[in-house]
């Protein structure tokens, strides 16, 4: 495998070979791929959302196929944190050598503290993606996510006890994610990653019932790159931290456009579960895409249409002056 230097970018100080990371739910715990590749190809990798005990996860069916995408309610199914660090982490570092991300979700705010904690003792894993899309048990089980205050306190909480960044995942269900994102910036967020999953739902014709058990689910996949997008162009504009892009991104070229919005580095989610070669091939194909329209480097384009957008208000400035 040889390293690009073309492709290389950095999060909040961590280095990476390249832009690439699988995302969180849609990867495993990242061992399961090395019958596919060598998976130390990749940037890095957000493991299986992990919470404070293990989840079953929601009743079957929990998965429904989509014209250009797909809904799932897995309901964050996991071993648990003691589990996870004594026993998939120990796998994963035994293939996997590069920095890793650790999702991590909670149902109050001493939930995500106590996980955070314990993660941020495990040297292998560099950066702390905080999944703020879950409900909150103690506020009529509204989603952290959903409100500036409840997401600047869980940001605030967790950077209390850890001393790796802290990257807090976003939902998209929101009226306003510019206002929910800046809220994680002042509880101390190092960087924002967005977007999670949007709600949908899909009806079984012959039953005339919802084919999700819980009825309504997360949909991801190629239909919601266009949110995807504009939501990270819109946040770029009001934070000072990175932003790590995710939603329906499939191809090489997907890349360079979510990184031209503003991102510093992608997330593949549901590509991964139609092609479990998909982020090999991205990284593979990024320097071809980036020959094609005259990239030198990938950090050369991070937020680079907002750079245009400036020089021709500038310009059309100066033309109103003379």
């Amino acid at each position: 495998m040889v390293k690009n230097d073309r492709l290389k970018v950095t999060l909040s100080g961590v280095k990476l070979d390249n832009p690439v990371i699988p995302a969180s739910g849609t990867f495993g715990f990242g061992y399961e791929f090395t019958k596919f590749y060598d998976i130390n190809i990749l940037g890095s990798i957000s493991f299986k959302g992990t919470t404070k005990d293990a989840r079953y996860g929601n009743p079957l069916p929990r998965i429904a196929e989509c014209k250009e995408g797909l809904i799932n309610s897995i309901g964050l199914q996991n071993p648990g944190i003691d589990s996870v660090i004594s026993n998939e982490l120990p796998k994963l570092k035994a293939c996997f050598k590069n920095p890793l991300i650790a999702n991590i979700s909670g149902f109050s705010i001493d939930e995500y503290v106590e996980c955070c904690k314990k993660i941020d003792k495990e040297d292998q894993v560099e950066i702390i993606e905080v999944n703020i899309s879950c409900p909150n048990v103690h506020n009529g089980g509204m989603a952290f996510g959903t409100n500036p205050e409840s997401a600047k306190e869980v940001t605030k909480a967790v950077k209390a006890v850890t001393t790796k960044p802290v990257y807090v995942k976003l939902t998209p269900n929101v009226t306003n994610i510019v206002e929910i994102a800046k809220a994680c910036e002042e509880g101390g967020a190092d960087g924002i990653v967005l977007i999670n999953t949007m709600l949908g739902m899909r009806i079984n014709l012959k039953t005339k019932k919802p084919v999700i058990a819980n009825k309504m689910g997360g949909f991801s996949g190629p239909a919601i790159f266009p949110v995807a997008l504009r939501m990270v162009y819109q946040v770029y504009e009001a934070v000072n931290i990175p932003i790590i892009g995710v939603g329906g991104i499939s191809f090489a070229e997907d890349v360079i456009e979510m990184m031209l919005a503003g991102a510093s580095a992608v997330e593949i989610g549901a590509a991964n579960l139609k092609n479990p070669y998909v982020c090999k091939e991205i990284i593979e194909n990024l320097p071809e895409v980036m020959d094609k329209y005259g990239i030198e480097k990938l950090t050369d384009v991070i937020g680079m249409e907002h750079y245009y957008r400036y020089l021709e208000k500038r310009r059309l400035i100066w033309e109103k002056m003379l």
